[in-house]
C-alpha cells in the first residue's frame, strides 16, 4: 500500500484549467517552411509577430534548414570532416617548415644525450 499524504485521486496541475485560469490565448499564424527533402513544417506564431517570423526554420524531420519558397529551399550546411591535431599543424607549416623544426628538436635532444 502506498503511503504518504497525498490526496487519493489527485496530482499536481490537475483539475480544469480553461481560458479564464490562463487567460485568452493570441491568434496564431501558420507559416509554411521547406527544406530540400521537400519535407514542410508549420509553426504557428502570434498574428503580431508573423512579419518578424525568421527566414529560416530546422526542419523537424531531417534537421536541414527551411525556407519560406518551395521551389528555392536554402542548402543544407557542409559539414566539415572530423580533422586530427596533425591536420591542423600541416594546414600552419610547410614541409620545409616542419623539417627544420624536426632538425631542430633531434640536435637539442642529441646534445642532452651527449651524442
Amino acid at each position: 500500500m502506498a503511503g504518504g499524504s497525498a490526496i487519493r485521486g489527485s496530482r499536481v496541475g490537475a483539475g480544469p484549467m480553461g481560458e479564464a485560469e490562463r487567460g485568452e490565448s493570441a491568434p496564431r499564424v501558420l507559416i509554411s517552411y521547406w527544406c530540400s527533402n521537400g519535407h514542410e513544417s508549420r509553426p504557428s506564431f502570434a498574428a503580431e509577430a508573423a512579419e518578424e517570423a525568421p527566414e529560416v526554420w530546422d526542419c523537424p524531420r531531417c534537421g536541414f534548414p527551411a525556407g519560406q519558397d518551395r521551389a528555392n529551399p536554402p542548402a543544407p550546411a557542409k559539414n566539415e570532416p572530423y580533422k586530427t591535431h596533425l591536420a591542423y599543424v600541416k594546414e600552419r607549416r610547410t614541409e620545409e617548415d616542419g623539417a627544420a623544426l624536426l632538425d631542430e628538436a633531434l640536435a637539442a635532444l642529441r646534445a642532452r644525450r651527449g651524442g
